[in-house]
């Protein structure tokens, strides 16, 4: 397992497949030639473009003209995509390559700079978020994007202003590894402030001998670890565990990859905003202030990962009325976090024993927190006896028990 687990170490980073624009990067494996008339083939088997013999025909090479066209909407075709990814390609005769590279790390996409050629934008073209545009200073040769899972794919294209190239290249990040063999259902919470708890489920595909490793990226200062405390089911990692969160930042990338004798295992990542994570814990400092009409309810606001206004917080209120051990009453009440954080009840004299118990919620993300203890109020016995006595003198028609 330790000899694993330092492979893994050392290459912690999803490997990458990129297909280029005519030809495909993958380690350890020597480029082929891909012909036009496999182009063509390929493409006309299943790219759902239109066919390119319907198209006017300037002067030049019709065959060129062909595999041009088709290649062009292969590019676009994320299946004739997938298709490519399992081939190794050399670059498509007069069109030289821009060797795009992408750096998952910093989310860089980098490429060689040509002679008489304007590079007017990059583009990376996401599954959830769509196309992101980045325009591109003069003579700039590469760009930088904000932060975004990869595991599902995700295609870059450079868009240029030249002669020599009249279309654009297009570079594909995919997922290498058997289908299916991802770790799944994962999530993440920060719970008492300072502790975090991420869990996942065993891939579908996976294997019997898989073994998943969690790394954490905090987005700000790009600062890496590994899961100090990892939770496992009957040998395989399914879960981690942190007492300390001094190392996150408000937004920070989760990786979790894989490694297996008999198959190659797909990664999954996610970035994580910790707000939308934390589960506060109830408020502190309740206390109950009677009068012969009203209970005054206060506390005071949780502790929480970062420091919070009052107006952030939103708080639930269960009161129950007790009578003979059993609940008798419920009424569950929200209340806005302000700076005085309290409620005033009514409840006039002589009152029954009752209970109170708060839990807390971010005010636009409601995820309720666990219960407090509850607190109890109620008149006083000799209280009550006098407030009974005072309410017999003034109506002589009250009944006594």
């Amino acid at each position: 397992m330790s000899e694993r687990q330092e492979t893994e170490k050392a290459n912690r980073w999803p490997e990458r497949s990129l297909v280029q624009w005519g030809f495909v990067l993958t380690l350890g494996r020597e480029p082929q030639v891909m012909t036009h008339q496999l182009i063509k083939t390929a493409a006309l088997a299943r790219s759902p473009c239109i066919s390119p013999l319907g198209l006017p025909h300037p002067s030049g090479s019709p065959t060129r003209l062909v595999a041009t066209t088709v290649l062009l909407c292969m590019l676009l075709d994320p299946v004739i995509l997938q298709t490519l990814g399992h081939q190794d390609l050399t670059t498509v005769e007069g069109f030289p390559s821009l060797n795009m590279k992408f750096d998952s790390r910093r989310m860089e996409l980098s490429w060689d700079c040509k002679e008489n050629t304007t590079y007017l934008e990059c583009v990376m073209i996401h599954k959830e978020k769509g196309p992101i545009e980045i325009m591109l200073k003069e003579n700039e040769c590469h760009c930088k994007f904000p932060d975004y899972s990869l595991h599902e794919g995700v295609t870059f294209m450079v868009k240029v202003n030249s002669i020599q190239r009249p279309i654009p290249e297009t570079l594909v990040y995919t997922n290498s590894g058997g289908k299916g063999t991802a770790a799944q259902n994962f999530s993440c919470f920060i719970y008492n402030a300072n502790f975090m708890n991420c869990t996942w489920a065993k891939g579908q595909a996976a294997p019997d001998d898989v073994q998943y490793f969690l790394y954490i990226r905090d987005l700000k200062y790009r600062r890496e670890r590994e899961c100090p405390h990892y939770l496992e089911d009957s040998g395989t990692h399914v879960g981690c565990h942190l007492e300390d969160l001094s190392g996150l930042a408000y937004y920070n990338y989760f990786l979790v990859n894989g490694t297996s004798q008999r198959t190659g295992i797909q990664f999954f990542d996610s970035i994580l905003y910790w707000k939308k994570i934390e589960i506060y814990s109830p408020p502190n400092n309740i206390s109950v202030h009677c009068n012969v009409s009203h209970c005054l309810i206060q506390w005071e606001k949780p502790v929480t990962r970062h420091t919070l206004s009052n107006r952030e917080f939103k708080y639930q209120l269960d009161i129950q009325r007790l009578k003979n051990k059993e609940h008798s009453g419920n009424q569950l009440i929200e209340v806005s976090g302000n700076w005085e954080n309290k409620y005033n009840f009514p409840s006039p004299e002589p009152r029954a024993k009752h209970t109170v118990k708060i839990r807390t919620s971010d005010a636009r993300i409601q995820r309720w927190g666990s219960w407090s203890q509850p607190v109890e109020f109620e008149t006083p016995a000799k209280h009550q006896s006098w407030v009974s006595f005072l309410l017999m003198k003034r109506n002589p028609f009250i009944p006594r028990n």
